[in-house]
């Protein structure tokens, strides 16, 4: 059993989730956030900093496929950025369908709190609930 990292990616944050130990359960860390879409020498710096305090062992990346199972130019990015996450962890990186994970994330949100914190929260936290869903979906499936 080992720690796995869950990654959101999208076009100015990663949404940062983590294992158990035990591969049981996912839960969100944090998110990464960029000025632009293309500077990721820093989001990189910060995802490798997380998987070595924790001894990550594996990284789940979600994909964000089209509803009819197509790859997008979303897709295409996401793809894109776990082989650079892939190339400099020497970590193995596994793609996952991540389609309607946002709204489940905003969904969970909701249940969770109510009116303005709701709001507030959804705003700071949709990305790392995202990966941690992704996650979650990813540990089940196995």
């Amino acid at each position: 059993m080992a720690v796995l990292i869950g990654l959101d990616y999208g076009e100015k944050t990663v949404g940062v989730a983590l294992s158990d130990i035990e591969e049981h359960y996912a839960r969100p860390v944090e998110t990464v956030r960029r000025e632009t879409g293309n500077h990721l020498r820093k989001t990189c710096a910060r995802i490798q900093e997380i998987i070595k305090e924790n001894n990550v062992e594996k990284i789940v990346v979600g994909l964000p496929l089209n509803m009819d199972g197509s790859r997008g130019e979303r897709a295409e990015a996401a793809a894109s950025f776990a082989d650079m996450i892939m190339r400099r962890t020497g970590l193995e990186v596994v793609l996952v369908d991540e389609r309607l994970t946002s709204v489940e994330a905003q969904e969970y949100i909701k249940t969770n709190y109510s009116g303005k914190e709701a709001a507030e929260r959804i705003k700071k936290d949709i990305d790392n609930v995202a990966a941690a869903i992704i996650l979650q979906d990813y540990l089940n499936s196995r």
